[in-house]
């Protein structure tokens, strides 16, 4: 029985191996994503990088429908399930925004979104992890956890735990090919 978990290993680590000397080489390497930004990008039907034109708090129209908050991008890279020049809108449950505002007018964001539901709701793919802040320079602005999260190679920011988004986009278009 030893021996057969060991022969597993094995070949499970000959695999790695190979995987990794085929991944191609860029700022931001496949095999050096690690499985959760591979997971984010997997269950998002919608991934895109926009602006926040507007917010809006929408009203119930019926007692079968739950308070909710209207969120309008101007997609300006889309990725999956958008495209670059439109107005995308999606709605939260307007729970979500008992802390804080989660988004702000002007914010430009990379988002990672879950399909909607029944009832026409959406959010961010795994919580913070769908919901990238971009800065001024055009760098996604990583958090500690998500700085863990993205292994980055030759970006002389990364300490700033800043990334370039072209990186970062291209890096994902090359995970949902795979």
């Amino acid at each position: 029985m030893h021996r057969s978990l060991f022969e597993c290993l094995l070949f499970a680590f000959l695999l790695f191996i190979a995987s990794a000397l085929s991944a191609q080489q860029s700022a931001i390497p496949v095999s050096s994503v690690p499985a959760n930004l591979r997971q984010v990008t997997n269950h998002a039907a919608t991934i895109f990088v926009g602006k926040v034109i507007s917010l809006e708090a929408l009203p119930l129209a019926s007692s079968d429908q739950v308070s909710c908050v209207q969120i309008t991008f101007q997609v300006e890279q889309g990725i999956r399930g958008a495209r670059a020049g439109e107005h995308f809108s999606f709605r939260e449950w307007v729970g979500l925004w008992s802390g804080a505002d989660r988004y702000r007018v002007g914010q430009r964001m990379m988002l990672f979104l879950y399909t909607p539901s029944a009832l026409g709701l959406t959010s961010p793919v795994g919580g913070g992890a769908g919901r990238l802040s971009i800065d001024a320079s055009g760098r996604v602005r990583l958090s500690p956890t998500q700085q863990q999260s993205i292994q980055v190679s030759q970006t002389p920011d990364v300490r700033s735990r800043r990334v370039p988004v072209r990186d970062l986009v291209r890096a994902i278009r090359r995970m949902s090919e795979e």
